[in-house]
């Protein structure tokens, strides 16, 4: 039995509404207990919605109608809200979701089943999520929203601006694409910066490894290496370690998803049991820590400052040229020993100049030299662990040891 579309819209309006009508009055009972006066119930909103659909249906060509009964409800709300000013309340949060609940009826009809679904679902997300907005404590850095605005601009305008086909000579790539990439890595370590600095400002030390690691995992290497100096010996600083290196591992992939299928098809099985490794590693040394650690806090970078956009573009071109060099001279045994030398730098250059760059060479001779620099910036973070971490990181110095090593074998043997 196929129902009518019009039907169909209709019981998605009422459902959609009615709901909406009963998550308010949760929300009542749980932030505005004391409230004598609460604008409608369930039963009120569910009218609301059924009248914004028959008046869009009278009339759907200019919603003169419909429009009409918007001012209707708005003004008839206007008293409700002047009564709570007079009791010094200005929340206009039941007007706003009124409003949404009135417009169900011309989006059922205009637009996919899942616009309107997607509506209410975030509608309902926002009504529960009021205490969480007012316990979310974020000493937010001005600065660095100024810092963002900049990179949303230089993406969203001047990217577009930027010649697609127009190739530089020797390197093959234009300059569309080098900032892309630019935009790409920034975005992604953004992402993983706001995580670690706003959602979790005081993150234990575990946490701060599995999320730091997600846009450099060699900083928090270090990181938490100079922590452990502070610390009784504790497998605490050994699993977030590792965790943040499994989160490397993730990363790559991730990014080579993004630029080269065919690379990120080749290197998906080696970084899986790699990730799966780490991860089982990560488990086995967090379970055995004490849990006596508290909070720290550790001062970030942050990423998405111009500056090192910049010197990133600078050294992804660089890293191309010198690539492109090697390969045209040297061949795959070339790039492997330039893969190897590179990973005891920053990798991201050089993995994203691999993934974009024209070359000679087959996707699996450019997939192992991605593995060999994976593991040649293990082998780094031992060293780092040591250096910083002496005695008290003895653990994950030999285990990121034995991880590289046998990274960089498998990169040679791909």
């Amino acid at each position: 039995m196929i129902l009518d579309p019009l039907l169909t819209h209709f019981i998605l309006t009422m459902v959609y509404s009615f709901l909406i009508g009963l998550e308010l009055r949760a929300y009542k009972l749980t932030f505005h207990p004391n409230d004598k006066e609460f604008f409608g119930t369930a039963r009120t909103y569910t009218f609301v919605g059924i009248l914004g659909f028959v008046l869009y249906k009278i009339e759907p060509i200019n919603f003169s109608v419909y429009i009409v009964g918007f001012i209707g409800i708005s003004l008839l709300f206007t008293l409700f809200y002047y009564k709570t000013l007079n009791e010094k309340k200005h929340s206009i949060v039941l007007y706003l979701v009124l409003m949404l609940v009135y417009s169900f009826g011309p989006l059922s009809n205009l637009f996919s089943f899942w616009f309107p679904s997607l509506l209410f679902v975030a509608t309902i997300f926002l009504l529960n999520a009021k205490k969480k907005f007012l316990s979310f404590n974020m000493k937010i850095n001005i600065y660095e929203f100024e810092t963002l605005g900049k990179m949303i601009l230089l993406s969203s305008v001047v990217l577009p601006l930027l010649p697609q086909d127009k190739l530089i000579p020797y390197l093959g790539i234009s300059l569309y694409k080098i900032w892309l990439t630019v935009v790409v890595i920034s975005a992604i370590s953004y992402a993983g910066y706001i995580v670690q600095k706003y959602l979790f400002p005081s993150k234990g030390i575990f946490l701060t490894g599995l999320i730091g690691g997600t846009y450099s995992s060699t900083a928090t290497t270090v990181v938490l290496s100079k922590k452990a100096q502070t610390l009784e010996k504790n497998h605490i600083i050994t699993a977030a370690i590792i965790a943040a290196t499994s989160m490397m591992y993730i990363r790559i992939l991730a990014i080579s998803a993004i630029f080269n299928i065919e690379v990120a098809k080749t290197i998906l099985l080696p970084f899986l049991f790699f990730i799966v490794l780490t991860g089982i590693t990560t488990y086995v040394y967090y379970k055995k820590a004490s849990k006596v650690v508290g909070n720290f806090e550790i001062k970030d970078s942050n990423p998405l400052e111009l500056g090192t956009a910049f010197i990133f573009a600078f050294l992804f071109v660089i890293t191309m040229m010198i690539t492109n060099f090697v390969i045209q001279n040297y061949g795959t045994s070339g790039l492997q020993f330039l893969s190897t030398i590179v990973g005891f730098t920053d990798i991201d250059p050089f993995i994203l100049s691999l993934l974009t760059g024209k070359y000679t060479i087959e996707p699996s001779h450019i997939a192992s030299a991605i593995i060999i620099s994976a593991g040649s910036n293990n082998i780094l973070k031992s060293i780092y662990t040591l250096w910083f971490g002496k005695d008290k990181t003895i653990t994950s110095f030999v285990l990121l040891m034995i991880l590289g090593v046998f990274t960089i074998l498998v990169g040679f043997f791909l």
